[in-house]
């Protein structure tokens, strides 16, 4: 086993030089009748097991591969501190922990936290000793309760059809961070491209000078500072240099920031989105999102990608084929992967893993919305998002249908919170309120296919397969957010594969098909964009363009051709 998987600093966007990463090999156990805290596990100084952090017990690389359900977990570790860590804060922070849990430092209650995707940072200074330290996690997971979020995780024993093997426990970086005793809790960036200037708004412990400076390939384009005496701030810097972001090009500012004897580095992407009609904006233009579905899913580790070249592989691959972007899908991705993103150019929707919840009942608000709160404060300032979605598919729960106030005060959340982005309230069915209208269509047929959104390129009304339960929306941006899927068993291996339709019997024919299935989104003028399912195979759904372990299963470039050629509504 590797002593330090994942060894990169976990949060590019607030870095910081004094750290410490707590991936590596743990004590663990299971607690199948979660009766360890009765049992007393978090006073224990060592469990039954190992176990490879951050992979989960389902993984390979986890070095467990237990794959049953698993209703509760516990971790243990020990590490050293010393006493110039110890002079300010010392914070604890996870990835993500899948689903709930509890955590103890030296046998002392340190915290907890709920929700399977989002971040969050426990202030252990008051239980953190000089010297050697123990560090205890219990996590619990019940994906089949209606009370969690799961994403594609599968509610069955075994994974079928589109939901996969399930995460339980961490499957992010854990890590320590020393900070002063005032400091740099949260950062907010709002780019203005027409008076060329960048407003930052803080959050932080105490009081003190802030200071930043903003940097493009090493030169400084301008600077300011402010003062900060109640925890809340802004700060305008004004830019000698507009470099703007864009597909394809990244075009990324540096920033250095100082609060006191707080030191970091971060960076932003000067860029807006806005929507105009029938058409959605980047930097006032009209770009055509050329999406494909990527689910985050990993062959050996699960929801964690074995290497952070592996996340940037996928964009890579993305690319490659001709696509300017992604839906995240039912999952919220880590922070390295939205850097690489930000980088690249590379435009992404953040979406949630509702399924699973409950979104019936209105109690499931209390469940949804605290963490989804989380994800859009902890992914903001990434330029490559450009929207929200925070469900999908939002099919009857159990034969009861969704509680439209759920998703509507979802919505409208979200839109206060951020001003900045549009946000789809459930991609595909059954919309609420939403700035832009998406529906998914698996049609096969090529021309059936092109002659559902036919009538409404000419003017006409848009065609909705879920006409009883929903309705268009006039006058907002369309797009078919989930088409294809087309069945392509690329090494035959697969007698359980799964996939959309009939699959066709040659890859002329698959070729053809793909072909004629985009070019009636491209040709039609009032789609401002599309997303195909999906980039690579996950498990034994084989609707992907590259397979599971990423090899293509046809020539790219011929793909590529197909994506890139000019759409009818762009610029």
């Amino acid at each position: 086993m590797d002593a330090i998987p994942r060894k990169e600093y976990p949060r590019p966007q607030l870095r910081r030089r004094d750290w410490m990463n707590l991936n590596g090999t743990w004590d663990f156990a299971f607690d199948f009748g979660k009766s360890g805290i009765d049992r007393g596990f978090q006073d224990r100084t060592e469990l039954d097991r190992k176990i490879l952090v951050p992979f989960c017990p389902e993984s390979e690389l986890g070095g467990i591969g237990y794959k049953d359900f698993i209703p509760a977990v516990w971790y243990l570790r020990t590490f050293s501190l010393t006493e110039e860590q110890r002079r300010g804060r010392v914070l604890l922070h996870f990835g993500a922990v899948d689903y709930g849990c509890q955590v103890w430092i030296n046998g002392q209650k340190a915290g907890g936290h709920e929700g399977g995707y989002a971040s969050f940072t426990l202030d252990i200074t008051a239980q953190a000793v000089t010297g050697e330290n123990r560090i205890t996690v219990y996590a619990w997971d019940d994906g089949r309760s209606g009370k969690q979020c799961r994403g594609k995780q599968s509610g069955f024993f075994q994974s079928v059809g589109c939901d996969y093997t399930r995460t339980t426990g961490i499957w992010q970086t854990v890590w320590l961070e020393f900070v002063p005793e005032a400091y740099l809790e949260k950062l907010w960036y709002y780019p203005n491209i027409a008076e060329k200037t960048l407003t930052i708004k803080v959050k932080t412990r105490g009081s003190g000078l802030l200071q930043a400076e903003s940097f493009y390939e090493g030169r400084s384009c301008g600077s300011g500072q402010t003062r900060i005496t109640a925890g809340n701030g802004l700060l305008t810097l004004s830019l000698s240099e507009l470099h703007l972001w864009e597909t394809g090009c990244g075009r990324l500012y540096d920033l250095k920031l100082r609060f006191g004897e707080d030191e970091a580095e971060s960076y932003f992407g000067m860029r807006e989105v806005c929507i105009q009609g029938e058409k959605v904006l980047l930097n006032g233009k009209s770009v055509f999102q050329r999406l494909v579905l990527d689910q985050g899913f990993y062959p050996e580790g699960v929801y964690t990608a074995p290497s952070d070249d592996a996340l940037l592989r996928d964009i890579e691959l993305s690319l490659a084929a001709g696509f300017n972007g992604a839906r995240l899908h039912q999952k919220v991705f880590e922070e390295r992967f939205l850097y690489h993103c930000d980088r690249m150019g590379y435009l992404v929707w953040g979406e949630q893993g509702n399924w699973g919840l409950d979104h019936s009942r209105p109690d499931g608000l209390k469940r949804f919305l605290p963490e989804w709160m989380e994800v859009l404060e902890r992914d903001f300032n990434h330029p490559a998002i450009v929207g929200w979605c925070p469900f999908n598919e939002t099919w009857d729960y159990e034969g009861r249908k969704q509680d439209d106030d759920l998703l509507g005060i979802v919505y409208d959340m979200t839109r206060r919170y951020d001003t900045t982005r549009p946000c789809i309230d459930t991609s595909g069915n059954y919309h609420v309120r939403t700035d832009i209208y998406d529906v998914h269509d698996y049609e096969q047929d090529p021309e059936v296919f092109r002659s559902h959104y036919q009538p409404f390129g000419e003017g006409g009304p848009l065609w909705e397969r879920l006409a009883p339960r929903q309705s268009p929306v006039e006058g907002v941006p369309v797009f078919v957010s989930e088409y294809g899927g087309i069945k392509w068993d690329a090494e035959g291996r697969r007698e359980d594969g799964w996939g959309y339709g009939e699959g066709p019997e040659t890859p002329e024919e698959y070729l053809e098909r793909y072909r004629k299935l985009t070019d009636a989104l491209l040709d039609n003028p009032r789609m401002f964009g599309f997303c195909y399912t999906q980039l690579y195979d996950v498990e034994q759904e084989l609707n992907g363009l590259y397979t599971y372990d990423r090899k293509p299963k046809f020539d790219m470039e011929q793909i590529r051709r197909i994506n890139s050629r000019k759409a009818a509504v762009e610029d």
